[in-house]
Parts: C-alpha cells; structure tokens; sequence
C-alpha cells in the first residue's frame, strides 16, 4: 500500500511539475526542452527506484536484429561513448555504481543497464509526445531542440545500454564459470 501512494504521489507531483513548466516557459524555447528532460529524468529515476522492479521482462533481452551491437556502432553509439567520458557523465556514473571485479557488481550492473534504458525509454516517449505537440502548434522547427534533445538525452543512451548488457552478461557468465 505505502509503495503503490508513493508512485501515485510521485505520477502526480511530476504532472504538476509538468504542467508548472508548460505555464511558465514559452514551448517552442530550447529552455523548455531542457527543463522538460531534466525534470522527468529526476521524476523517472524516483518512480523506477520506487517501482522496485526486477526488470524481467523478454523486452531486455538482446535481440537478433542488433546484430550484437553492430546495428548500434553504426548509429555511432561509439563516438557517444566517447563523449560521455569527455564531459565528465563517466566519472559521476563510477562514483554511484562503481566497477568492481565479482559475479554481483556484473550484476548490478547488468541491472542498472535495465533500469536506466526503462528511465531513458520513459522519458522519450513522454517528450516525443510533446515534440508532436510542438511541432503541430509551432511547427516543426519550433520543435528541433525537444527533437535534438531527446536524441541526445533519452535514444542515444537507450542504444548505450542495449550495447553494453551483452557484454556485461557475457562478463556475469564468465564470471560464474570461475
């Protein structure tokens, strides 16, 4: 009972912040795309850790069509990669959810990947569906910073994640062997 008010108060705060920014910043601004993607990476990252869930679902299972991650390297989720470590995300992530060489921190991490593409596939959605609203209010190039941004913020690291879960269950199974 307490974890089911607690994502209903978190779904219903993360409305109103939403519609807090929607009353308050003009948008078709790139302020507006950035606050948007911000907000809900906080409000998502609360919901999913309330959530608590195992992540089990078949969705997060490598599929044949990524082509073990070909179909990601090129879209350039390399350069991506790169990128990441160049403006710093790479050390706040290692701090939080550091390396370690055991079965159980392949684990976490293997879960993390899990937790993060959920969060990151969310937050796409819900600003996609603000980019077609933009889009069909203000046109379509009012709405290229939700657009860029949510490439950037929520479809790249999507594709970081289902590129890196196979290596890291290959790691896990490695790691069990010995």
């Amino acid at each position: 009972m307490k974890k089911t008010l607690t994502l209903i108060l978190i779904a219903i705060i993360t409305i109103g912040a939403m519609v807090a920014v929607v009353h308050y910043v003009k948008m078709d601004r790139f302020s507006f795309a950035w606050i948007l993607n911000f907000m809900l990476m906080l409000f998502v990252v609360l919901f999913t850790t309330a959530l608590k869930s195992q992540l089990s679902s078949s969705y997060f299972n490598e599929k044949g069509w990524e082509q073990r991650g070909k179909i990601y390297e090129r879209f350039g989720v390399n350069f991506f990669r790169k990128l990441l470590v160049w403006i710093g995300w790479e050390k706040v992530i290692r701090k939080a959810h550091p390396i370690e060489k055991n079965t159980n921190a392949l684990v976490n991490l293997h879960y993390q990947t899990k937790k993060s593409e959920l969060d990151h596939l969310i937050i796409l959605i819900i600003v996609l569906g603000f980019n077609i609203f933009v889009a069909i209010k203000f046109g379509v190039l009012k709405s290229m910073s939700l657009f860029i941004l949510n490439v950037l913020l929520n479809l790249y690291p999507i594709f970081l994640q289902r590129y890196n879960r196979p290596r890291i269950e290959r790691a896990m199974n490695l790691s069990k062997r010995r």
